[in-house]
């Protein structure tokens, strides 16, 4: 089961679940996006428009795309400009696809369990008795400055 949606001037193929970057989209309500569908695929590989057919995504993120530098130059005229340019995305989870009555809905997420705090180490020692420490290190003789040399004769 697979629809394909336009978003941004590009065609994308998408099935529940998935996560796509399209090019920067405002969010709806509540996070959620609805593309306009070009096809959709049933059972048994058919492929054809379907006139009530909508899929809704929900945007987990935004962020901009990796830079890409942008060269002009002309030879013997000593003219030469490079920009650079990082292009905005959105990222979008495929959560249903709906046409005909039927709905295709992308499995929830599993929820992420908050980790439990580390106890300090200072707070750990006093809970627990102190260990006598071990006897102390003898000190060695302190180095003696190096002679100087004198001046020979």
């Amino acid at each position: 089961m697979y629809a394909v949606i336009r978003a941004g001037g590009k065609q994308y193929r998408v099935a529940p679940g998935d996560v796509i970057r399209v090019e920067k989209v405002g969010t709806g309500t509540n996070g959620h996006v609805e593309f306009p569908v070009l096809a959709v695929s049933g059972e048994e590989g058919q492929v054809g428009q379907q006139p009530d057919a909508r899929v809704v995504g929900e945007v987990v993120g935004e962020g901009r795309g990796e830079k890409i530098l942008v060269f002009h130059y002309k030879r013997k005229k000593q003219y030469k400009k490079l920009r650079g340019h990082r292009q905005d995305f959105t990222a979008v989870r495929i959560a249903e696809i709906a046409f005909g009555g039927q709905s295709f809905k992308a499995p929830d997420l599993p929820k992420k369990e908050a980790k439990p705090k580390k106890v300090k180490a200072e707070a750990a020692e006093e809970h627990e008795p102190k260990a006598k420490k071990a006897a102390a290190k003898k000190k060695s003789a302190p180095k003696k400055a190096a002679k100087k040399a004198g001046k020979k004769k």
